[in-house]
C-alpha cells in the first residue's frame, strides 16, 4: 500500500460561544448551533467550494460569579478541502442568530473579539 502525503500551511481556529441568548440565562439548544454551523458549511461547500469541517465540544466560560456553558468550535485545514479564513464570517452569522453580545475566536498568532455592545454580563461583576 502506497501512502500520499500532502502539506500545506496550517491554519487553525477556535470559536467560543455561549449557550444563553444574550445575559437573559434562557437556553441555547445545542441543536439550534448545530444548524447554524451545517447551514453555513452547505453555502459555504456549494457556493465557494469551500469544506468547512468542525469539531465542536462543550465547555464552560467561569469569570467571577458567571460559569455560562459555552462550545468550542474548533477548525483545522485539511490538505483535501483547503480552507478559507471563513470563521470570522461564521462566528458573525453565530452572533446574530443566537443573540450573542460578544464572541471570541482564537487563531495561533491573534484572538478576535467580536461585540455588538459594550454591555458586560452582570454576573462577572465583583460582589
Amino acid at each position: 500500500m502506497k501512502i500520499r502525503e500532502t502539506a500545506i500551511k496550517t491554519f487553525q481556529a477556535s470559536i467560543f460561544i455561549g449557550l444563553e441568548k444574550g445575559y437573559t440565562q434562557k437556553r441555547i439548544f445545542e441543536d439550534e448551533v448545530f444548524q447554524t454551523v451545517r447551514r453555513f458549511q452547505l453555502v459555504n461547500s456549494e457556493e465557494r467550494n469551500i469544506f468547512l469541517s468542525a469539531s465542536i465540544s462543550d465547555c464552560n466560560i467561569v469569570l467571577n460569579n458567571q460559569n455560562e456553558p459555552h462550545f468550542k468550535i474548533d477548525f483545522i485545514n485539511y490538505p483535501k478541502f483547503p480552507l478559507e479564513e471563513s470563521v470570522i464570517s461564521l462566528s458573525k452569522e453565530l452572533m446574530i442568530k443566537h443573540n450573542q453580545n460578544r464572541m471570541v475566536v482564537v487563531f495561533p498568532d491573534e484572538t478576535i473579539m467580536l461585540e455588538q455592545s459594550d454591555e458586560i454580563d452582570p454576573r462577572t461583576a465583583i460582589q
